[in-house]
C-alpha cells in the first residue's frame, strides 16, 4: 500500500491506489470501535424495548377484548 502523508495531519495518510484516507493512530481506531460497540448495544437495547412495548400493547388489547366479552355476558 503506497501512502502519502496528509498535509497538517500526523496520523492521516492517503492511499495512492484507492485514494482513501487511512488513519494510522491505533488508539483512535480502538476508541472508534469501542464507540461503535456501545452504539450497537444501545440500538439492540432500544429494539428490545420496542418489541416488549409492542408485546405489552398486544396483551392489553387482548385483555380489553376479553373484558368487553365478559361485560356483554352480564
Amino acid at each position: 500500500m503506497n501512502l502519502i502523508p496528509v498535509e497538517g495531519e500526523n496520523h492521516l495518510f492517503r492511499d495512492i491506489g484507492t485514494n482513501a484516507i487511512v488513519n494510522t493512530n491505533q488508539s483512535e481506531y480502538e476508541i472508534y470501535h469501542a464507540k461503535k460497540k456501545i452504539q450497537e448495544g444501545e440500538k439492540n437495547r432500544i429494539n428490545t424495548i420496542e418489541h416488549e412495548v409492542s408485546s405489552i400493547k398486544n396483551d392489553l388489547d387482548e385483555i380489553k377484548s376479553l373484558l368487553k366479552i365478559l361485560m356483554k355476558k352480564q
